[in-house]
């Protein structure tokens, strides 16, 4: 197999690793979109095959878990906000809010997130608030 880079280059290196993923996005009953990717990891650890499985299935499952929630349901990636600490306060904020939904037990963010912006919008008008 031709690699796409050097392995000599990074001392202790014990392991590549070549994971190919599928995501298929459905519309309805059908298939939309099938998509693959291949995505390359390297170690200097010597495991088998289910370990590093699993080190990886525990990686994307957090990015999928906060990153890719804060990111798309958020909308963290798209904020114009760039002056400290603003941005760091945010995130505060934003975590909170994630940490609340799940408190209370849901397990779709951004359903949550609709949901307590309508009881927001009750608050508001039940208070006179813009």
């Amino acid at each position: 197999m031709r690699l796409p880079w050097n392995a000599d280059q990074w001392a202790g290196l014990k392991t590549i690793i070549r994971v190919t993923s599928y995501r298929h996005i459905l519309k309805g009953r059908y298939l939309f979109i099938k998509r693959s990717t291949t995505r390359y990891y390297i170690s200097s650890l010597d495991e088998t095959v289910e370990a590093f499985a699993k080190r990886i299935r525990d990686y994307w499952h957090v990015e999928n878990k906060v990153h890719h929630v804060r990111d798309v349901t958020q909308g963290e990636d798209a904020s114009r906000i760039r002056v400290q600490p603003l941005p760091n306060i945010f995130a505060l904020g934003r975590n909170l809010a994630l940490n609340l939904y799940r408190d209370y037990e849901f397990d779709n963010m951004a359903q949550a997130q609709r949901r307590a912006g309508q009881v927001l919008k009750l608050l508001k008008s039940l208070f006179r608030m813009k």
